[in-house]
């Protein structure tokens, strides 16, 4: 009987540490591919420019709507100077697009051009509030200033704008290191 208790507890003691082994392989597991997912979920110096040309362009998208009765100091109708500025950087803002649906199919998207929809979207609407705070005479005089600074741009001063950090309009998601 002794014999048997003793080869039962020697089982037991294989049986414990396989559990704990096992325990620490499936942590390792669950912590290797976490890894692996939060490096996806971060940015990269193109991804974040890509998402900062969105935005930009979003909010000028804005700015034109809501101030389509104004005009520049030039008497030029602020909505249709945005149209311009769209036209004239379409494959850039294209870019930027795609850069974006790539990025978020990557990171487990199911309808990746929704969601960069979705995000532009968020940025319209972060602007709006500005609108509905603001008389609109005011808003317009703030911020048409903007449409007029990005009617000036080539290619690359936009790119420079939209990769540049501002700290009051952060990425969504952290930089890569």
């Amino acid at each position: 009987m002794l014999k048997f208790l003793y080869g039962v507890i020697k089982y037991m003691r294989v049986l414990r540490l396989t559990f704990v082994v096992g325990c620490l392989f499936s942590i390792f597991t669950v912590f290797t591919a976490f890894s692996a997912f939060a490096s996806d979920a971060c940015y990269t110096n193109v991804e974040a420019e890509a998402e900062q040309g969105i935005r930009i362009h979003s909010e000028l998208m804005v700015i034109g709507l809501n101030c389509v009765h104004m005009s520049d100091a030039k008497g030029k109708n602020l909505y249709t100077e945005h149209k311009k500025f769209t036209a004239k950087h379409k494959d850039l803002i294209a870019n930027y697009e795609t850069i974006m649906m790539e990025y978020l199919q990557r990171n487990g998207q199911k309808d990746p051009e929704r969601a960069m929809h979705s995000m532009r979207t968020k940025f319209a609407n972060k602007i709006s509030n500005d609108v509905a705070t603001m008389r609109p005479d005011i808003f317009c005089k703030t911020y048409a200033k903007r449409i007029e600074k990005v009617g000036k741009m080539d290619d690359e001063a936009l790119r420079k704008w939209a990769a540049t950090p501002f700290p009051e309009h952060p990425v969504s998601h952290p930089m890569c290191k």
